[in-house]
């Protein structure tokens, strides 16, 4: 049972099979809402007019650097049902940590042909994509549920790595042009 559960998980899995999302890199990432429900305002002009928690959505995501050091946070622009930004992990070689995290063995389904496996071998890196993106959208939906807004978020999140400057450039243009663009929205997440 665990190796199909496990074979499953990876073929659903929107991440790159190998790749350490901890590492200095580029990242392209979209964040989508529930339903995409049109949570954080109203295009008018080519211009988001901000609802209450679209104002908390624009505002927590400029504060990712101040939670996460190694983070630098290019263009982004917030949409009436995602978040485009791009986020730069600047993290050095020599800063990483090895054998820092002390993890407990966890027991899994059928051992029989599985050797221990420990929590960090299963977890999310520390300052890795995936653990920025759940801290961003755990805070977003923590305000929303204290203004009572029942507010929620996509399961996962969109990711696509940066690897040369003319990418860069060509979706820095397509973020900052999608407002412009959202009446065509149907071509967009």
């Amino acid at each position: 049972m665990y190796s199909f559960y496990k074979k499953r998980r990876l073929r659903n899995s929107l991440r790159y099979p190998g790749r350490d999302y901890s590492l200095p890199g580029k990242y392209f990432i979209t964040i989508c809402t529930v339903n995409k429900s049109e949570w954080f305002g109203t295009i008018i002009n080519a211009e988001l007019q901000l609802s209450e928690i679209g104002s908390i959505a624009l505002k927590l995501w400029s504060e990712i650097p101040q939670h996460f050091p190694n983070i630098t946070l290019d263009e982004y622009i917030l949409m009436p049902n995602h978040i485009h930004g791009i986020i730069i992990i600047n993290r050095h070689y020599e800063n990483l940590v090895v054998g820092s995290l002390h993890a407990t063995t966890l027991p899994l389904p059928d051992q029989s042909n599985i050797k221990n496996k420990t929590m960090s071998s299963i977890s999310p890196k520390s300052g890795s994509l995936s653990v920025i993106i759940r801290s961003y959208k755990s805070s977003v939906t923590k305000y929303a549920h204290k203004i009572d807004i029942d507010f929620s978020w996509q399961s996962g999140f969109y990711d696509n790595i940066i690897c040369t400057t003319g990418q860069l450039s060509r979706i820095r243009k397509y973020i900052l042009n999608n407002p412009k663009n959202w009446d065509n929205k149907e071509a967009y997440h």
